[in-house]
């Protein structure tokens, strides 16, 4: 299964993989949503949409569909490599 940023759940975090660029906005790579990166789940709006995570310590709120297009790796599997 791909995990992506709107898998995470409240507390988990992953690293961004690589994507290409086209896909998020210029906004959210300004921020620091740029591979290699770890993002936090930091809450989840009742109905789902958006999402707050934390890159690089800012907070940051995200449309769910934007979210599902961030492909992360999970910060266990890194440790098991």
């Amino acid at each position: 299964m791909r995990l992506t940023v709107a898998h995470l759940k409240r507390g988990e975090r992953g690293i961004i993989k690589e994507f290409d660029e086209d896909i998020l906005p210029i906004k959210l790579l300004e921020l620091g949503c740029l591979p290699g990166n770890v993002v936090e789940m930091i809450q989840i709006a009742p109905l789902r949409d958006p999402l707050y995570i934390n890159v690089n310590g800012s907070h940051i709120a995200i449309r769910r569909s934007i979210a599902l297009q961030i492909e992360l790796e999970t910060i266990e599997d890194l440790k098991e490599s």
